[in-house]
């Protein structure tokens, strides 16, 4: 049974051009739509998940969902929202990359159950055999060098440059489309805002050259309500690997955003209906201070990208950075997660051979590490029952053995409620 796709995804903002005839068509048929994934990398993105929560949607209201990497089209690179021409990637390193890719998309949309099932296609099976000749013959023809460079993604690049290989790029798209509309009778393809010109050109190849009518709409690009890119923290992008960010990091990535943000977050990343998300923020409101709206779309998202639980370790770690909690939640975090939480805490090395013989606290807290300028502020702090050993508290007379370390390496000392200091033993 269909459901109104176009109005779920208008209630939650995640449209911002659209086709005219694209709402009647879904309304009236089972459509089979498409997102292009970009293999620039062996891991998505938070970015990209955007996207994919488009394409959850379609398959969710009835309609056919395809997910298209880019093998083909990431030999050349996609000039849209780029200032200057990107470095090309070899074909190891793409092959690499779309397994990565191909891996974290099978996570999200039902490949297999119902008329329905998602498709995925890699654009390079049906480009690997066509020739230059056979391109510009039988794509090139259809569409002037007037057309292309009306796109926003050419005009911005003319005056600093911009080669064949990129200017050529939204032809590559377009001949995507009339594949897909030729194999799969697929009439619409989305994706962000910046995609617009690239997929606008592949409704006006399936017309030329198909004799079709294909759809469009493209999904606002989400920026931080500072200005800032989202999905961009100090450290780097939030990726959804979670070798390349940590379950917490990601946990705390989503726990960070401003309310502001969390308002659009909400709607475009977890997939509570209206009411749920009203209510939620009617609660939010009431209690600002409880952050409700950033720990629901916290533990929504991370739940779907990682796991129940991943999630668990996440909020494990985030009550141990931020919290009450004990020897024995530091001791369940792996030694990943655990230099996630305890990222920019002070650091220092000792042997570990002084860890076996049994190291003094005063010692660990002073001349063996500098974390206090000497052993008579450590022992005012222990004397004050403010030194904690791996969230126990102890006193000056305490030795910090093998049975301290965690992951056979860390030990993590506690000066006061805020302050932590972690020992290397190597």
């Amino acid at each position: 049974m269909l459901t109104d796709f176009i109005k779920e995804l208008q209630w939650r903002g995640m449209i911002q051009d659209i086709m005219p005839g694209t709402e009647e068509l879904l309304a009236k048929e089972m459509i089979t739509g498409y997102v292009g994934f970009d293999p620039t990398s062996d891991s998505l993105h938070v970015g990209n998940l955007l996207p994919i929560m488009l394409l959850k949607h379609l398959q969710l209201a009835g309609h056919r969902p395809i997910a298209l990497v880019g093998g083909a089209t990431g030999m050349v690179g996609d000039p849209s929202g780029k200032s200057a021409e990107r470095n090309l990637l070899n074909e190891e390193t793409l092959n690499f990359n779309i397994q990565g890719q191909v891996k974290q998309l099978k996570h999200f949309l039902d490949f297999e159950n119902g008329e329905n099932a998602a498709i995925l296609v890699n654009n390079y099976d049906w480009m690997k055999n066509t020739t230059f000749i056979d391109f510009i013959r039988d794509v090139g023809k259809h569409i002037t060098i007037n057309y292309m460079m009306a796109k926003d993604s050419v005009k911005k690049r003319i005056d600093s440059g911009l080669s064949f290989t990129e200017f050529s790029y939204q032809l590559l798209q377009g001949n995507d489309f009339v594949h897909l509309y030729n194999t799969y009778n697929c009439k619409l393809q989305f994706g962000g805002s910046d995609q617009w010109g690239n997929i606008t050109t592949g409704t006006e190849l399936v017309r030329r050259i198909s004799g079709g009518e294909a759809f469009a709409f493209t999904c606002p690009l989400l920026t931080k309500s500072d200005g800032g890119k989202f999905g961009k923290t100090e450290s780097g992008t939030v990726w959804l690997d979670p070798e390349k960010t940590s379950p917490y990091a990601f946990y705390q990535f989503w726990l960070n955003a401003s309310d502001e943000d969390a308002k659009k977050l909400i709607r475009f990343y977890t997939l509570l209906s209206k009411e749920e998300v009203e209510k939620l923020e009617v609660e939010h409101n009431e209690q600002p201070h409880l952050r409700i709206l950033q720990k629901t779309i916290a533990e929504e998202v991370t739940e779907r990208v990682h796991g129940k639980a991943a999630l668990k370790t996440a909020i494990t770690a985030s009550t141990i950075l931020f919290g009450k909690s004990t020897s024995a939640d530091l001791r369940s975090l792996s030694e990943k997660d655990f230099l996630a939480v305890f990222e920019g805490v002070p650091q220092a090395a000792v042997s570990k051979k002084e860890i076996l013989s049994g190291l003094s606290i005063v010692d660990a807290l002073a001349s063996k590490t500098n974390f206090l300028k000497s052993n008579g502020e450590a022992r005012r702090e222990l004397s004050a029952n403010a030194v904690s050993v791996n969230k126990e508290k102890v006193t000056d007379e305490y030795l910090i053995t093998v049975q301290d370390l965690i992951n056979d390496k860390y030990v993590l000392i506690g000066k006061g409620k805020k302050t932590n200091y972690i020992l290397i033993a190597e």
